[in-house]
């Protein structure tokens, strides 16, 4: 929240250099999605530039296409900037499972080329099986400029780095109420309240009702993660020569990586409307032990399950309400690079230059169908249609 008159765009190190400016933090910093994903920078947005242009044009999509690499820019920029301790190493791989999948990645290198991106390398299997170690994929696409690192200790890099330049940031504070049409907006905490201003929403999948306004556009969706245990370096190499990270092409994807003391990090699996499975380890293993075998019964150290945002087109969504109060969510499932992009429109927005920020207001969003009660069966009968594709190869 700008709670001063002025604030201010700095040296574009940084999404926002703030004046003035408060956080209110439900839980403590790296609680929600920020500190509980896969750790993986991947550019571009869920829903693909094909959609985009398809649902609102060549202008949008050619702007869009632009911007796609600036969130994994930005992160950069910080942790150079900051000197923030984050594992920070190069390289994304997609990976097919069909002919089908290849004929995708065909056609996203080369609508990217399209839109200036030349960072893209088509693989065949056997370049593939150099850089990931699974006979399960058919080819692949490297991104030499997409990324991976450790999440939460990115998110509280930047959160030192907020308060480095005189932010401050009210943790254990869950907003249970915003005032959004006042001149002057106010937020409402458990602990107290706070009027700014200009009051930016940001709780994207763990906003919760606190702005009813909002709770039609996206809806929660909960995705799992294991963890094993140390590999050790040579089987740690072996399975994932590249140190790159993963992710597949299917609707229901797995993605994963490895950290930097050389455990598999393993993700996947979906859940609409944001509960957790009984059992995460039984949902993900068998898809870690197809995957690489050699793993079979190996150690989990760790499970967790965490929320995204899921809006009904796989677009994020920008926009405004009230007069003071802004909003970015529904990533989608790209929040690392999307929130990272979303900030620093949004501070170029309140610093007065819309250019941007007008753009992605005026994509189209549509509520979920089945209102807030049947939202996640009508998605979950959706996702099945998704899944057979996926199991017949489509």
């Amino acid at each position: 929240m700008f709670t001063k008159q002025k604030s201010y765009a700095g040296d574009g190190s940084y999404p926002i250099s703030y004046y003035g400016v408060v956080a209110v933090e439900g839980a403590h910093v790296g609680w929600g999605a920020s500190g509980r994903n896969g750790g993986q920078v991947v550019n571009g947005i869920n829903a693909g530039l094909s959609t985009i242009q398809r649902r609102c044009g060549e202008d949008a999509a050619r702007f869009i296409g632009g911007l796609v690499q600036e969130g994994g820019k930005i992160i950069r920029r910080l942790v150079s900037q900051y000197q923030i301790e984050c594992d920070l190493k190069p390289g994304n791989i997609y990976t097919a499972y069909t002919p089908a999948h290849m004929k995708e990645l065909e056609a996203k290198q080369v609508l990217w080329r399209k839109y200036g991106m030349d960072d893209h390398q088509l693989l065949d299997r056997g370049a593939l099986r150099k850089l990931v170690n699974s006979e399960a994929y058919c080819g692949g696409m490297l991104d030499t400029t997409g990324a991976h690192m450790h999440p939460l200790n990115l998110a509280l890099g930047e959160a030192r780095a907020f308060e480095s330049i005189g932010g401050t940031i009210y943790e254990q504070s869950p907003v249970t109420r915003v005032d959004h049409e006042a001149a002057r907006p106010a937020v409402y905490t458990e602990r107290g309240e706070v009027s700014a201003r200009i009051v930016v929403l940001c709780g994207n999948a763990y906003l919760g009702d606190a702005v009813p306004k909002l709770v039609s556009r996206v809806m929660p969706v909960s995705t799992q993660m294991i963890t094993t245990a140390p590999l050790g370096e040579e089987l740690g190499n072996s399975l994932i020569p590249s140190d790159m990270c993963v992710e597949d092409v299917r609707y229901i994807l797995d993605y994963f990586r490895l950290s930097a003391d050389k455990r598999m990090i393993f993700g996947g699996g979906t859940v609409y409307g944001g509960t957790d499975p009984a059992d995460v380890i039984a949902k993900l293993r068998p898809n870690l032990e197809k995957l690489f075998p050699q793993l079979k019964g190996v150690t989990i150290d760790y499970a967790w399950s965490g929320n995204f945002a899921l809006s009904f087109t796989r677009v994020p969504q920008m926009g405004r309400i009230g007069t003071n109060t802004y909003f970015a969510h529904g990533y989608s499932g790209h929040g690392v690079t999307g929130s990272h992009l979303f900030g620093r429109t949004l501070a170029e927005a309140i610093d007065g230059d819309t250019t941007r920020y007008d753009v992605f207001e005026k994509l189209p969003w549509y509520p979920f169908p089945g209102g807030r009660m049947f939202r996640a069966q009508y998605s979950t009968i959706g996702s099945w249609w998704y899944m057979l594709r996926d199991a017949v190869g489509w």
